[in-house]
């Protein structure tokens, strides 16, 4: 029987040493050559188990909340949470809708700088929503209703982009990381007022402002809903009632002409969307999340 002598001690710790060495050189070729498949549109392992909670803050006007949702469910933005938990099988999804009626842009942001609450959840928000522009687009034509040109709403356009400028500044102050979708404005003026055509060119025109703000900020998308809303789901612009067509009216303060309507807006005003046009805005930020953030569900 050999001695076990100090140098066949070191010998076999040696070669151990090398053999662990060599193993650890033949992991790492094999990984660069055939890294581990990332999941794409898929749920991760982790998100089957049920073990992913998301936060989801919804900020704006009266999109955000709902106004015209028959159900009274709160408009798209349930129909968005629900849809996540389902497709992606999530333990929960927390969400906080601070969505008014009425409110412009200059609102929004008084509430962002003080509502501690809002800005409580914004910092831990997984994702976020926005809603703007409408009220503003319709205070411009109110003040405007008897001389109203093209002209009469570019300054106030410029003011309201230097507005959602500031106001996705300070949403990021408080949130460096988490997706902001920020949705487009739509028309629905041609309901009420058939005669201003130029009413969609301005409308074109805040969006695309809009969108070269938005798009000018990290993880920050533009979702534009002109199309799902104002054409209807038959893409028709002024969709025809069933009402007879020699029976419409046109009541004196300049109101809808009856023979118009639109079958993804609210019927009781002719402006905000129904429930299917709340689905189709849900359809398209669901969308839009899963394109943008095909990892977003490896958040911790």
């Amino acid at each position: 029987m050999k001695r076990l002598t100090a140098k066949r001690v070191f010998n076999w710790l040696w070669q151990g040493i090398l053999v662990v060495i060599a193993v650890i050189l033949v992991y790492a070729t094999l990984n660069r050559l055939f890294p581990a498949a990332q999941p794409i549109l898929e749920p991760t392992k982790k998100a089957e188990a049920g073990a992913i909670h998301l936060h989801y803050v919804a900020l704006g006007d009266s999109l955000t909340e709902g106004v015209g949702d028959q159900s009274e469910r709160g408009g798209f933005v349930p129909i968005v949470a629900e849809d996540l938990q389902s497709r992606y099988n999530l333990s929960s999804i927390e969400v906080d809708n601070y969505g008014v009626s009425g409110d412009r842009s200059t609102q929004i942001l008084k509430r962002l700088r003080e509502d501690e609450k809002l800005r409580k959840s914004l910092k831990d928000a997984d994702f976020i929503s926005l809603t703007v522009g409408g009220n503003d687009l319709m205070k411009v034509f109110q003040d405007n209703f008897f001389s109203l040109t093209v002209k009469k709403f570019v300054k106030p356009r410029t003011k309201y982009t230097q507005r959602i400028e500031t106001l996705l500044t300070e949403i990021r102050d408080l949130n460096a990381s988490a997706p902001i979708y920020m949705m487009g404005i739509y028309n629905p003026f041609y309901l009420n007022f058939p005669d201003i055509e130029d009413m969609q060119t301005i409308v074109d025109d805040w969006n695309e402002a809009t969108k070269e703000t938005v798009e000018s900020f990290e993880h920050t998308y533009f979702i534009p809903i002109n199309d799902l809303l104002y054409q209807g789901l038959d893409q028709k612009v002024g969709i025809e009632s069933n009402l007879d067509k020699t029976a419409s009216t046109t009541d004196s303060s300049g109101g809808s002409e009856l023979g118009l309507a639109n079958n993804v807006l609210y019927e009781e005003d002719n402006f905000h969307p129904n429930n299917i046009g709340y689905q189709l805005m849900a359809n398209a930020l669901r969308d839009e999340l899963i394109k943008t953030q095909a990892d977003w569900l490896e958040k911790d």
